[in-house]
This record gives structure tokens, C-alpha cells and sequence, in this order.
């Protein structure tokens, strides 16, 4: 004999007993997958939109004499801004073009580094 929805249904609240509660109803199965989107979008969906409307921001702030750490690491400072495309001086006299998506975090004129960068 094959298990039909129908037949678990049917045979659902006779197993269940006089227990019943929220769970048994089939609107009660059913809870675990309504809440899991809401849980998923709560604690990743949204956070990631949080930080790209944040580096969005950051990004669209650059100005020239910035300095800049892009994606791959090497830092530099702002000395052509345009829409899409920044010209960041890497060491003296060498101007490379960078996307501006690909700045991962912007250093202004005159911010102290981070302690644990400071050789002393």
C-alpha cells in the first residue's frame, strides 16, 4: 500500500490522538517552511544588502588625495576621480586606472593607521 497525502492526512490526527496542538494540523507542518525564508533573509539577505549600500556609499565619496586599499591589496591614493574609474597613484610617478567597485576600503587624508599596523 502506498502512502498518498490524502491517506496521511486522514490518518494524521487518529495517530496524533487527543494530543493535537499546533504541529499536527497541517497548517502546523507547514510553519517550519514559512519561518525559514523569514530566517533566511533576516540573518543573511539583509545584512549583505546592508554592506553593499554601505561600500556603495563609501565608494561614492572618493575623492581625490584619498588613500584606498583595493581587492587586491595594494593601497594607494586618489588622484583622478571620473564615473566609473578612478587613476590612483601606486608609487611615485606610477598611475594605474581601477574600477571603483574593486575598492575595498577607504583611507582619508590625515586617518591615524590601526594600531597593530605601527612598527615601532
Amino acid at each position: 500500500m502506498f502512502a498518498t497525502p490524502a491517506l496521511i492526512f486522514a490518518v494524521a490526527p487518529a495517530v496524533g490522538g487527543a494530543a493535537g496542538g499546533l504541529l499536527s494540523s497541517p497548517i502546523g507542518q507547514m510553519l517550519p517552511f514559512l519561518v525559514i525564508p523569514v530566517l533566511f533573509y533576516v540573518l543573511m539577505i539583509r545584512p549583505q544588502q546592508q554592506r553593499a549600500r554601505q561600500h556603495a556609499a563609501t565608494i561614492g565619496a572618493v575623492k581625490r588625495g584619498d588613500t584606498v586599499v583595493m581587492s587586491n591589496g595594494m593601497i594607494g591614493k586618489v588622484v583622478r576621480v571620473e564615473d566609473t574609474e578612478l587613476g590612483v597613484e601606486i608609487a611615485q610617478n606610477v598611475t594605474v586606472k581601477v574600477v571603483k567597485a574593486m575598492i575595498s576600503e577607504v583611507r582619508t587624508r590625515g586617518e591615524p593607521a590601526a594600531a597593530n599596523d605601527a612598527k615601532s
